[in-house]
């Protein structure tokens, strides 16, 4: 395949090789946004289902790694999913005050109604290790730093 080095295929492979989970050289459609995230990619659930069609147009739920590599390398595939300050602006918004916090609830409603939706499990399990002063408010730039660092 043009662009991609062997190494860079055999790092692949070997990612692949990790979802293969009856050993046959296929992983299951449903892996694939995991997978794809696991080498570096960060696309969105709507973006997988896409390529899932894309990979998979028969619904046999089975992808081989031939047609997996050319999903991974296709254009605009490790496209970044934001900056740290794309984030952070997307939170000034609502920070009403300009002070650089905004509500635990405020965060809730971002995460579960914006963008690529998490659920309340989701939005949860992220809240555990956020700092919330005694006004009930996060500091949002730490939050995307946390975020970014895990």
């Amino acid at each position: 395949m043009a662009g991609i080095s062997e190494d860079q295929i055999a790092e692949y492979r070997e990612g692949f090789s990790l979802f293969d989970r009856k050993g046959n050289g296929t992983i299951e459609s449903s892996a694939l946004g995991d997978l794809l995230r696991a080498l570096g990619q960060n696309p969105t659930q709507t973006q997988v289902q896409a390529l899932i069609k894309e990979a998979d147009p028969s619904d046999s739920n089975i992808i081989n790694f031939e047609t997996f590599l050319k999903v991974l390398t296709r254009p605009d595939g490790f496209k970044a999913a934001g900056t740290k300050q794309d984030f952070i602006n997307g939170f000034k918004v609502f920070d009403k005050e300009g002070n650089g916090h905004i509500t635990v609830g405020e965060l809730r409603y971002v995460l579960t109604n914006l963008g690529e939706k998490l659920t309340d499990a989701e939005v949860d399990e992220l809240l555990k290790g956020v700092e919330v002063d005694k006004g009930g408010k996060v500091n949002y730039t730490d939050f995307v730093n946390m975020i970014l660092a895990s």
